[in-house]
């Protein structure tokens, strides 16, 4: 009797089955998928946006169930100056692509190009020779300027009084600010260094003088 009971509930479970499954099937035979009408780019400048929705476009996303977002992923993060982006399905038909966009740090020189470092670690040409950013003379890795950078960020020293950066092969930094005056900074003890510049740049007097030097560990050094 036992046996029996089992035997009529697997016949039952499998009768079952079968039929949500025929069910089912139905459905999606008759189902139709919305195709993608309508895509929105927003962030970036009208040209930055158009360029990526024509690109975005040349994947030739069919609908919107099935959209294959990885290859939107990669189309995206092949533009240098995107540092975060957010990609919604709008249903029934439309995809959205809010994107936000990296900091534009500093300009440098690489092979005779001079590129724009952004707060995102990557590069891009300078296409705007208007923009009022740093130069950076020499060749630090990006990663040594970023975490260069993120010291004077916690600093009392603001980025903006800089103009220009000199990094030399020894990893030691100088800064050139905006006044003229040429800070000569150590290898190490980067955030007391900076903290003592600072409080020198607070006196008026100090303005007087061209080369702040704090290389060598509890002296400071002016000169006119």
């Amino acid at each position: 009797m036992m046996q029996e009971r089992k035997s009529r509930k697997i016949f039952i479970y499998f009768f079952l089955l079968i039929t949500i499954s025929s069910v089912n099937n139905i459905s999606l035979n008759n189902l139709k998928f919305e195709k993608i009408n309508n895509i929105y780019v927003t962030g970036l400048s009208d040209d930055e946006n158009k360029v990526i929705l024509e690109k975005i476009k040349n994947l030739n996303l069919k609908n919107i169930l099935f959209v294959n977002k990885k290859k939107i992923v990669e189309t995206i993060n092949s533009n240098t100056l995107i540092e975060n982006y957010n990609v919604k399905k709008k249903y029934p038909s439309s995809i959205e692509i809010k994107i936000t966009k990296t900091k534009l740090l500093a300009k440098i020189n690489i092979d005779e190009e001079i590129f724009i470092i952004g707060s995102n670690g990557k590069l891009s040409l300078n296409k705007n020779k208007n923009l009022d950013l740093p130069f950076i003379f020499g060749k630090p890795k990006i990663d040594e300027f970023l975490n260069f950078k993120k010291i004077i960020d916690e600093s009392k020293l603001s980025y903006k009084q800089i103009d220009d950066f000199y990094f030399f092969p020894s990893k030691r930094w100088d800064l050139k600010l905006k006044n003229n005056i040429l800070i000569k900074l150590p290898k190490n003890s980067l955030e007391e260094a900076l903290a003592n510049a600072n409080k020198l740049l607070e006196n008026h007097k100090v303005n007087k003088f061209t080369i702040i030097d704090l290389r060598v560990d509890n002296q400071i050094i002016l000169n006119e």
